[in-house]
């Protein structure tokens, strides 16, 4: 597996297949992105991103080149620490340990590139098997806000978790 930078004129219209079912969609971005997903949209989201935080936009491919998940990050100085966003996997490789690898794949990179000491993400406990992905890796939860995300009659909770360098 690799990974490499998100190329829109590449890559977006894969992705934006990988999200066919509503209540996914949001569990997935908290609906900062449209659904169902619209380049123009998606691409406004990702600038925001970068302009705000400076997230950059990243794939992971087999070696063959194929995609098999993407995912946005960006480094907080102030606290040493890098945050991953928007972890989505192509439906065709989930539950195969490609999330993981990949995972593992962009902590790496925060540690030994952008020389963090901590990556944290965020995830809604109701995404049981997101949440299993990530303490699969080892991540641990740090913080959950209860109620903090409403979708359509349910609510739901958000639960930080992190991972720190040895």
């Amino acid at each position: 597996m690799r990974i490499r930078p998100y190329i829109e004129c590449k890559d977006f219209d894969e992705i934006k297949n990988w999200m066919t079912e509503e209540r996914a969609h949001a569990m997935w971005c908290a609906n900062f992105i449209h659904y169902p997903m619209e380049k123009d949209n998606f691409a406004k989201v990702m600038q925001e991103l970068a302009e705000r935080f400076g997230d950059s936009p990243y794939v992971a491919t087999s070696d063959k080149g194929e995609l098999i998940g993407f995912f946005c990050y960006s480094v907080d100085v102030d606290h040493d620490e890098g945050m991953l966003k928007f972890v989505l996997n192509n439906p065709q490789y989930r539950g195969k340990g490609y999330g993981k690898e990949m995972l593992r794949l962009a902590v790496r990179y925060a540690f030994e590139i952008t020389n963090v000491q901590a990556v944290h993400l965020n995830v809604f406990p109701e995404n049981e098997n997101a949440k299993k992905c990530y303490e699969s890796v080892g991540f641990i939860e740090r913080k959950t806000d209860l109620n903090a995300f409403a979708y359509k009659d349910e609510s739901w909770g958000r639960c930080n978790m992190v991972i720190r360098r040895d």
